[in-house]
């Protein structure tokens, strides 16, 4: 089953393109999939192949590498907001068994402009040993975030706000490109009783950009309890709605469960890696429901809080943060 038989596509280019009825129709039929589904597959995000092919390798060639140089860049006492984050270190919520997985995390790159943002976000790290790897994340860092701000562009239009409702709210935002490996198993038998590769959850943020795993594995629970697998064309990246955006609009816009399920047994001792863009806003950004998403038929589903205190919420939910 491929993407296209699951999710909606649509082509980032419509909205940038200066013609105004591709634009608008781009963002009804983004709302539409935000509404109803909560994921959809967007092309021209402007990662090309070469960028994929040359990211997954410097990743693969950092994960491969032996457990002593990877833990040089576990960093302690920044909860997992920067570097290495090992093996068993996150469960999602509500479980009590730790994802099968490792990852590495970017954070966003600083600029010497005074903003007092910087003083919150710990300093990215780079492995020494694999000269691309700073080169070849930061890049698509900032690709992905370029297109993650068309598209909340675009939501903004859908949700009836100013076009550039969260342009200052993700300036400097507090992103993460997180870089995951689901480690092999080599021997069936040393799976922990459920233990799956991602347990099922909602990411924290305002939208996640995935792209193109190196295998099978991503399900996505549609509104009937059904678990609708999705493999990702080359062209796409796989954009969901976050936990942050469906409280802001009190759950017109949905973030939708998914997860990572091992393979089958004959597989378990391969690797998988995937490369999701967690777009954040800025700490101080109010998550209040928005007035327009809240009436007699829709009553307030959440108490107010800022992103800041969310994620740090999440956080602590997730194991990374005592």
């Amino acid at each position: 089953m491929t993407l296209l038989d699951t999710i909606p596509s649509l082509d980032l280019a419509d909205f940038t393109s200066g013609d105004a009825t591709r634009k608008a129709k781009f963002v009804q039929d983004l709302g539409a999939a935000f509404n109803n589904i909560g994921f959809v597959a967007i092309k021209n995000h402007g990662l090309s192949d070469d960028n994929t092919t040359k990211l997954y390798d410097t990743v693969q060639k950092f994960f491969y590498s032996p457990d002593e140089l990877k833990q040089k860049y576990a960093i302690e006492g920044i909860a997992g907001q920067r570097g290495y984050i090992g093996k068993g270190k996150e469960t999602a919520k509500g479980f009590k068994v730790a994802d099968l997985k490792e990852f590495y995390h970017v954070g966003q790159p600083k600029v010497d402009d005074g903003d007092p943002i910087w003083e919150e976000y710990p300093d990215n790290v780079f492995p020494n040993e694999l000269p691309d790897f700073e080169k070849d994340t930061l890049h698509t860092y900032r690709t992905l975030e370029s297109a993650g701000k068309n598209l909340l562009r675009a939501i903004a239009l859908y949700l009836e706000l100013p076009e550039d409702y969260f342009e200052d709210k993700v300036k400097h935002g507090n992103s993460i490109l997180r870089a995951i490996h689901y480690f092999p198993i080599p021997n069936p038998d040393d799976l922990p009783e459920g233990a799956v590769r991602a347990a099922a959850h909602g990411d924290i943020n305002l939208i996640t950009l995935l792209m193109g795993a190196s295998a099978e594995g991503l399900e996505v629970l549609r509104t009937d309890g059904k678990w609708i697998p999705i493999t990702s064309l080359p062209d796409y990246v796989v954009v969901n709605v976050g936990d942050m955006l469906d409280r802001l609009t009190n759950h017109k816009l949905k973030s939708t469960i998914h997860r990572v399920v091992n393979p089958p047994k004959e597989k378990l001792g391969t690797s998988r890696f995937s490369i999701p863009f967690f777009m954040h806003p800025r700490s101080e950004m109010n998550l209040t429901c928005l007035e327009s998403c809240v009436d007699a038929t829709h009553p307030k589903m959440y108490v107010d809080m800022t992103a800041g205190e969310f994620l740090n919420e999440r956080l602590i939910e997730l194991g990374l943060k005592k």
